[in-house]
């Protein structure tokens, strides 16, 4: 059975975007690139809620980003060769090759593609990874925790849920990124 794998960027004040709406907290470095490309390998399907899907699309369709660099070019190779799941209620139509449009969140659905695919999923976007862990879907949670506080806007982990959660894994970055991989407890 594949795992489901919540893989986010955080501040160090747990929110994935100020209240602004904005993720541009820090320069992303070439260890922390490589890092994150060296993750999605693994990966088969992306669950996306449409605006993170709309925001990483760009690795498709816009192939002056991966004309950027070697690194650019394998991130955007990796991304792609991963099937694409968005949910979304306003998206007419996906823009990347090997995605299928879903109007809503199907825990039984997505239990159905945990137990069936060959290698792991991950789920991205606050909204859609709530869902999934209200469901009790999610394996596995990896935090980016970026060394800056914004004081508000949109948590990157559910509220209204508690989740325990077992520390698996942690990792420095020279940026002063540190990731940390947690395994909800009971699943």
């Amino acid at each position: 059975m594949a795992r489901l794998i919540y893989q986010t960027n955080v501040s160090l004040d747990g929110y994935i975007e100020d209240e602004r709406g904005v993720f541009a907290w820090l320069p992303m470095d070439d260890e922390l690139f490589v890092h994150y490309t060296d993750l999605l390998r693994s990966v088969g399907t992306f669950l996306y809620g449409r605006r993170l899907y709309e925001s990483m699309a760009i690795w498709e369709t816009d192939p002056a980003l991966a004309a950027q660099s070697d690194l650019m070019a394998d991130f955007a190779h990796t991304w792609q060769a991963a099937s694409k799941v968005v949910y979304s209620t306003t998206l007419a139509t996906a823009s990347t090759a090997d995605t299928r449009l879903e109007r809503r969140f199907d825990p039984a659905a997505v239990r159905e593609l945990k137990a069936t695919a060959s290698s792991d999923l991950t789920v991205g976007g606050a909204n859609l990874a709530a869902q999934a862990f209200k469901a009790g879907l999610v394996d596995e949670c990896q935090l980016f925790v970026w060394p800056v506080a914004v004081g508000g806007g949109k948590p990157g982990l559910p509220t209204g849920v508690r989740t325990d959660l077992e520390l698996l894994d942690e990792r420095r970055f020279q940026n002063g990124v540190l990731l940390l991989r947690y395994r909800p407890l009971g699943q």
